[in-house]
């Protein structure tokens, strides 16, 4: 019996996978490259969680938004994602999501964008690291997802 790739990924899909992508609106242009990587990919669903700019977050304290983080966007999610590369200057949100993973027991997935420097915090904490490629990222959402 022989199967195709294609035949494989359509029979790992799923109704969709919940995750959530840690990332600074300052680097907007890394984190809508991902979601579209994920969206052309066959025979690949998801539900994003992650926090979208329309989304008023703006005078809240630090610990109600932590609170908002970890209960609407992180709990419900299989899998967390880290751009790397970005923690070097926004390390204060995105260690804290990463901590909130962490305390949760959510996978992290570390995936290096082209040229990325100073990985090495978030790799550390990754449960698996990729580099800017659609088939590996789907490939171990699927693998981090229970």
């Amino acid at each position: 019996m022989t199967f195709n790739i294609e035949e494989i990924e359509l029979s790992a899909d799923r109704s969709g996978y919940d995750i959530f992508i840690s990332h600074s609106w300052e680097y907007d242009s890394d984190y809508e490259g991902l979601v579209s990587l994920l969206e052309d990919k066959n025979h690949f669903s998801f539900r994003n969680y992650s926090v979208t700019q329309e989304e008023k977050v703006e005078g809240k304290s630090d610990a109600a938004l932590k609170r908002h983080i970890k209960n609407k966007q992180i709990k419900p999610v299989s899998v967390v994602i880290v751009i790397a590369g970005m923690y070097s200057t926004y390390s204060d949100w995105i260690g804290k999501e990463v901590r909130i993973a962490e305390d949760l027991g959510k996978p992290i997935l570390s995936v290096k964008p082209w040229g990325a420097e100073r990985t090495s915090y978030i790799e550390s904490k990754a449960d698996a690291k990729v580099n800017w490629n659609k088939s590996s990222i789907v490939r171990e959402i699927r693998d981090l997802s229970p």
